[in-house]
């Protein structure tokens, strides 16, 4: 599933039409990977957080990884004030208005004051939990990172910066990366599926579409809200 950046109602939408996709095809062993970006810009981070937190189906199983708004995040709560102005540009204030940070606040704030804020807002179970995301993942012939891979260079010896981060060189890039790498980061208006890459960043924040790729096997299919 692609990034789902604080949407709430789409996650749980597309959650719900999932599982009767799963249904419909039969008992197998089903894993849901979210490509990481739960949380900023939508209204419902908190609430997103505590979902997949708080996971618990029959029907599938939950691996989460780590994206690039999670991991700037955690580097203002852990204090690197020198990540606070971009978090709170690209969609921090939404997160932190949605665990109960008073907004006036946060514009009048200075930035000691608001990371400080941001530690006694954001749970402990939280913080703990989005810091041990992995930045990657690996099933059969495909491999699940929130950004990109850095062409040529082998997976174990990925900076996190570039799995987190990358786009141009990744998105050109028409090399045969040894696994087709399944990604969000990049938001597109559809689907963006290559002969090396799936991009599934339809832009829930902003669109109201979130999307997931289904993979069994040689088979490819998908879903959105």
């Amino acid at each position: 599933m692609g990034d789902i950046h604080g949407c709430l109602e789409p996650f749980e939408a597309l959650i719900e039409a999932i599982r009767k996709d799963d249904a419909a095809r039969g008992e197998a062993e089903t894993e849901l990977i979210l490509l990481g970006d739960l949380i900023d810009r939508g209204p419902d981070s908190a609430a997103v957080v505590d979902r997949a937190i708080g996971w618990e189906a029959d029907w599938a199983s939950l691996e989460v990884l780590l994206g690039n708004h999670e991991a700037s995040m955690c580097a203002v709560l852990d204090g690197d004030l020198r990540w606070l102005d971009s978090w709170l540009t690209y969609g921090g204030i939404e997160t932190l208005l949605s665990y109960g940070v008073d907004g006036e606040a946060i514009a009048g704030g200075e930035p000691e004051w608001i990371a400080e804020a941001a530690r006694e807002a954001v749970p402990r179970a939280h913080r703990d939990w989005l810091a041990e995301r992995p930045f990657h993942l690996s099933r059969g012939d495909y491999l699940f990172v929130h950004a990109g891979i850095r062409p040529g260079v082998p997976i174990g010896e990925q900076s996190p910066q570039d799995l987190l981060w990358i786009r141009e060189e990744f998105l050109r890039s028409r090399a045969d990366h040894g696994a087709t790498v399944v990604h969000g980061h990049s938001i597109r208006e559809t689907i963006d599926e290559r002969p090396n890459r799936i991009g599934i960043d339809t832009g829930a924040f902003m669109s109201g579409t979130l999307t997931a790729v289904g993979l069994e096997g040689r088979e490819r299919w998908f879903l959105q809200s």
